[in-house]
């Protein structure tokens, strides 16, 4: 059975990745019937003019905002018994009271990251969610798409075959430039909340991490060293890391959003090899051998990750990779990264690490 689902948000991201992955859901119904399917319903923003630049070509589709009128309004579209789920994509500051009010109407939330702006909102907003909810009715997830990228999942199983993580290397950089749709936007041109695009953007790349080092080489504590190379990325658009971890070995996390150099690698050592992941494509060194496999069509993993929330929707049970405890194992490290670098390379011991 289709889930009527309604989108809070009206960005970029919305139209480049949330409509067409709820599309394909419905694609794949038709192709595959053991495929749950998602039904566009609403579109809610703070604006009318704002949902109508999502809805152009979605004439059916009702829409909702602050200034619509009377009947209009969030919780008008919360109260909708026709809509069970919302993908909530707002501004980071936005969008805890936002995710509050929709489990309270008692709807299924997949929330962009990053979880909040800090880990002490995350732990608050978490606290309330399991002393609130009842979190075995009503779920809340946190999307994070580089969990369901081919890539990191295939190179993450060939590094869990080759024994103890040894060290790990993780960079990436590029040139983030005004006028850019996804710079040009208020709240990211003057942020509100610790590290500017190293928040927004950076936990994509904290989760890349993640998944390659596995559970038993989690990140123990960071030391590192922040800077604004750009005047119009506020308040520091760089970092590098060094991060020990738990089973004794360390390794790299260099990420900059305002420099010349471009491209990114991660790569994990391991006692019988490296795997190395350069955008789609998966390099294996293991045995005197070397393979590489390219996961063409994979694109940014939103469409994977919205395809595994309408499974969880329709089993009723929460996403593992989804649960908001694993966004907030990606903040820790960010803000201890960010916190390390005020202190001038001081190391920061992390506690929440799952």
């Amino acid at each position: 059975m289709a889930s009527g689902v309604a989108i809070i948000g009206s960005g970029n991201f919305v139209k480049d990745e949330h409509l067409a992955s709820i599309h394909q859901t419905n694609h794949l119904k038709t192709a595959v019937q053991s495929t749950p399917s998602l039904t566009l319903k609403a579109i809610y923003s703070r604006t009318l003019k704002s949902a109508q630049s999502v809805s152009e070509n979605l004439p059916h589709i009702d829409l909702y905002s602050s200034d619509c009128g009377s009947g209009k309004s969030y919780t008008d579209l919360l109260a909708r018994p026709d809509i069970s789920a919302v993908i909530i994509a707002l501004p980071i500051l936005n969008q805890p009271a936002y995710i509050k009010e929709a489990l309270r109407a008692g709807k299924h939330v997949l929330a962009e990251k990053p979880i909040a702006k800090d880990i002490a909102t995350a732990k608050e907003l978490l606290e309330w969610y399991h002393r609130e909810i009842d979190t075995k009715a009503v779920t809340f997830g946190v999307a994070e798409n580089f969990r369901y990228l081919d890539s990191f999942l295939y190179a993450a199983g060939q590094a869990r075959t080759m024994g103890r993580v040894l060290g790990f290397r993780t960079r990436m950089q590029t040139f983030v430039r005004p006028g850019s749709k996804y710079y040009e936007t208020a709240w990211r041109k003057t942020p509100e909340y610790q590290g500017g695009f190293l928040l927004d953007g950076g936990v994509h790349f904290v989760a890349g991490t993640r998944m390659l080092l596995g559970a038993d080489a989690r990140v123990a504590s960071v030391c590192a060293y922040t800077t604004q190379l750009q005047e119009h990325l506020p308040p520091v658009d760089t970092v590098d890391a060094s991060f020990k971890l738990a089973n004794g070995s360390s390794g790299t996390f260099s990420v900059s959003f305002g420099t010349m150099f471009s491209g990114s690698e991660y790569a994990i050592a391991c006692e019988k090899g490296v795997v190395t992941v350069v955008r789609s494509t998966v390099t294996v060194k293991k045995d005197g051998k070397e393979e590489s496999k390219t996961f063409d069509g994979e694109g940014a993993g939103v469409k994977q990750e919205v395809k595994a929330w309408a499974e969880s929707l329709e089993k009723g049970s929460q996403n593992e990779e989804q649960r908001p405890e694993e966004a907030l194992a990606d903040l820790e490290i960010l803000e201890a990264m960010l916190l390390s670098g005020e202190k001038h390379g001081r190391p920061m011991d992390l506690e929440l690490q799952i």
